[in-house]
């Protein structure tokens, strides 16, 4: 571990134990709190990244759709836009669960094909109530200099009544140094944290989709970004579409 890997690794644990205690006594007292997209936005920072958002800011009700490459998307997309995430169910250490926990994120196991309805409805009752929900098509991150195929299950969710907003997060010449891809997660997060300087990223909120069915939109939505991007759009996924 280098000298700077281990200073900004410091920095979160001290943000974690300087915000935590705050956020627990503001959530039990007004049964909400506002603290955990400014904990992803600090955090973000602490790791080097130096975040603009263009465009119109998402409405109450509005599901975001945006490429994956580095573990750092959560922190950036969360902390600029206060939207709560999809995930896998297994998270690995109890104490990043707890953490996830806390921005409302919605558990999906991606191998049970039966509980897709249930996770549809989790989705669909989170966007009814107001909330922002983010997604990551690809189901994991990718190389940073292409995308993955888009898979279309979760696009269920989408219909006449939820925005469907594509977002290009762009890591500009920084985008393969610091995408996870085919690397320990261990390893990535010590050679991200023990990057020298900062990084600029810009996440584009870019125009809602038109209405479609879910092959429909997770097509658009990867055409969409990749040309935002300047990459090539993927091959069509290759995911079963009985899920």
């Amino acid at each position: 571990m280098t000298p700077r890997a281990a200073l900004r690794i410091a920095g979160l644990v001290g943000l974690l134990v300087l915000l935590a205690p705050i956020h627990i006594v503001t959530k039990a007292m007004f049964g909400r709190s506002g603290w955990p997209p400014r904990f992803l936005a600090f955090a973000a920072r602490i790791a080097g990244a130096r975040v603009r958002m263009v465009g119109e800011r998402p409405r109450p009700g509005t599901l975001l759709v945006a490429n994956h490459s580095s573990w750092l998307d959560i922190l950036i997309l969360g902390g600029a836009t206060g939207c709560a995430f999809v995930s896998k169910d297994q998270l690995g250490h109890p104490l990043v669960h707890w953490l996830a926990d806390q921005n409302h994120t919605i558990y999906v196991n991606r191998s049970a094909r039966r509980q897709v309805g249930e996770q549809t409805a989790a989705l669909t009752s989170a966007i009814e109530r107001g909330a922002v929900v983010a997604f990551f098509p690809e189901g994991t991150t990718g190389p940073g200099d292409r995308l993955l195929p888009f898979r279309p299950p979760l696009f269920a969710a989408a219909t006449d009544r939820f925005p469907v907003r594509p977002v290009a997060i762009d890591y500009g010449a920084a985008r393969t140094e610091i995408s996870w891809f085919e690397e320990a997660g261990k390893d990535n997060i010590l050679r991200v944290l023990g990057r020298a300087g900062t990084f600029r990223v810009t996440i584009r909120l870019l125009a809602p989709l038109p209405a479609g069915d879910r092959k429909r939109l997770a097509a658009q939505a990867s055409d969409t970004i990749a040309h935002e991007l300047g990459f090539k759009s993927p091959a069509p996924s290759p995911i079963d579409e009985e899920q």
